[in-house]
């Protein structure tokens, strides 16, 4: 017998919470998230998500255990973006069953539909700013923080729903130990001259500032893409409070020309590394564990995460920023002993951003999938 229960009480969201650290039980690639990240994560009043969207949790029970889980939302910032009516899925996790999901997306479904909401897509948790798609290929390797890793038959049930594909998203890994590519390295040469253009860490003692600037060049460099959604202030401040605690200043950049913010290269240190064997508790051992290996240079790998320039200085010279930045983090990455890491993700279809990845010799080793489905 299955139940849809819709989360309303702390026993609820604990079983929703819950639900992937037995599902994934032995499953080597995959990285338990910090429980208390997570209850952070999901709390409307810590996580500024909920500042502009609506959102609903499910969970599947089956026999009275649970056996999936799945979120609705609706992101008022995106419908008002885009003038649409379009909901998003989220958090899917389940067992080996179409009856399950089947329960799971049709609740779902029904809760979009009463809110208004005619299409719906994902999945993103909750935001596309946050976790995004479903791994299609590539289940050989743990995830990069902040991207999802499931099992391969996720992909067979959402599609049994009767979703079709709309984004695949590429995850690129990338060795730095190899030497920087020649032709990068010329174009690199001829930017780094480029009157008035400098090159500096973001500052952990003005990381408020930093921050923003990031935020400014984002919503900038990355107005254009599908999908997107600007970052708000509130966003910015957590942003702040969390990068204290994970950022590497030798891998987080802000170009500036003249003195004016132009482009950023952030990139995160892979903190699965340091908390995959800790089954997501921090405490009594955890956080002891967790802030050595952090601060002791014991990660060796870093995820790429934002790479943009803002729209008016892609011209004449400043066109090869983004080269330049490439390798500048390649260089620094080598310096302080790491061994390279994943640039993620990228559009399938941005060729000129995939053209660039693979000149510094990036190459795609996972797929993620996002779909849609009319209502």
């Amino acid at each position: 017998m299955i139940k849809i229960l819709q989360v309303k009480s702390c026993k609820d969201k604990r079983a929703f919470i819950d639900l992937p650290y037995r599902l994934y039980k032995g499953e080597k690639n995959w990285v338990p998230p910090l429980k208390m990240e997570r209850h952070e994560f999901f709390n409307p009043k810590k996580n500024p998500y909920f500042d502009n969207a609506r959102v609903q949790l499910f969970v599947a029970l089956k026999d009275g255990i649970p056996a999936g889980r799945l979120s609705a939302q609706i992101n008022n910032l995106h419908n008002n973006l885009y003038h649409e009516n379009t909901g998003h899925f989220g958090c899917f996790e389940c067992t080996n069953d179409t009856a399950v999901a089947q329960a799971l997306f049709q609740t779902a479904e029904n809760w979009l539909k009463m809110q208004g909401m005619n299409r719906v897509v994902g999945p993103f948790s909750l935001s596309i700013n946050e976790e995004s798609g479903i791994l299609i290929k590539g289940y050989d390797a743990r995830p990069y923080p902040f991207m999802p890793y499931n099992y391969p038959y996720y992909a067979q049930l959402i599609e049994e729903r009767g979703y079709t594909k709309i984004k695949d998203l590429i995850a690129w890994n990338y060795d730095s130990s190899r030497p920087i590519p020649e032709a990068a390295a010329q174009i690199a040469a001829v930017v780094k001259t480029y009157p008035g253009l400098t090159v500096r860490e973001v500052d952990p003692k003005k990381l408020k500032r930093d921050v923003k600037i990031i935020r400014d060049v984002f919503n900038s460099a990355w107005s254009k893409n599908w999908g997107f959604i600007p970052w708000t202030d509130a966003e910015v401040d957590k942003l702040a409070k969390d990068f204290k605690l994970i950022l590497n200043p030798r891998l987080a950049l802000i170009a500036e020309v003249n003195g004016e913010p132009a482009a950023i290269s952030i990139a995160f240190p892979n903190y699965h590394e340091a908390i995959a064997d800790l089954n997501g508790r921090l405490f009594p051992f955890g956080l002891i564990k967790f802030l050595y290996r952090l601060k002791t240079n014991k990660i060796r790998s870093s995820r790429l995460a934002l790479l943009g320039i803002k729209k008016e200085y892609r011209h004449d010279v400043l066109a090869g920023l983004s080269v330049y930045l490439y390798t500048e983090m390649h260089r620094r990455s080598h310096e302080i002993g790491q061994i390279g890491g994943e640039l993620s993700w990228t559009l399938d279809d941005n060729i000129k951003i995939n053209t660039g990845i693979s000149l510094m010799g990036g190459e795609p080793h996972k797929t993620y999938r996002i779909y849609e489905k009319g209502l």
